[in-house]
């Protein structure tokens, strides 16, 4: 098999998840309305926060990816929510379908033939493509895993998740 496609097969894979670690789908179906604003013990941010932090970064990287003129948020204020703002079910969803999205879009940019993997992103000459759905990859996999746990000590899973 061609190296580039097999890299590339890889990347998907491993952006999907599945392979090592839990999917986003995975993490975030069937999560009771009723906990999207908790908060579990010993941790600053609900639910919610989390979401759209992976949310927040991937299309921060998304951004990158693709612009010649980006530029970057300020950390780490611009790469969560503010702590007091609680999402209705509707602003969940939507945080859930824009991080699909655009997980899509990074995967297309992976797909295709046509991106050079190594060639550097439009805005910075010393970053490459494959460094940047890396970081993707990186950030999704530890917080998307954070999800599942966070679910587990809140009783946030359906039967069917629990451990016994």
């Amino acid at each position: 098999m061609d190296r580039n496609r097999l890299l590339r097969d890889h990347l998907v894979g491993v952006l999907h998840g599945g392979n090592a670690h839990m999917s986003f789908a995975e993490a975030v179906a069937e999560f009771p309305a009723a906990q999207l604003n908790t908060r579990p013990p010993q941790v600053d941010y609900t639910f919610w926060h989390l979401v759209e932090h992976l949310r927040i970064t991937q299309a921060d990287i998304l951004a990158y990816l693709t612009q010649g003129d980006y530029h970057a948020p300020a950390w780490p204020q611009d790469y969560w929510p503010a702590q007091h703002t609680r999402a209705t079910k509707h602003e969940w969803d939507e945080s859930v379908g824009a991080f699909q999205r655009d997980l899509e879009a990074i995967i297309s940019i992976v797909a295709d033939d046509g991106t050079d993997l190594f060639g550097p992103v439009p805005s910075n000459d010393e970053h490459t493509v494959l460094r940047e759905v890396l970081i993707v990859a990186d950030h999704n996999a530890y917080h998307i895993g954070e999800l599942g746990i966070l679910r587990q000590v809140t009783n946030a899973w359906s039967r069917r998740h629990s451990v016994e």
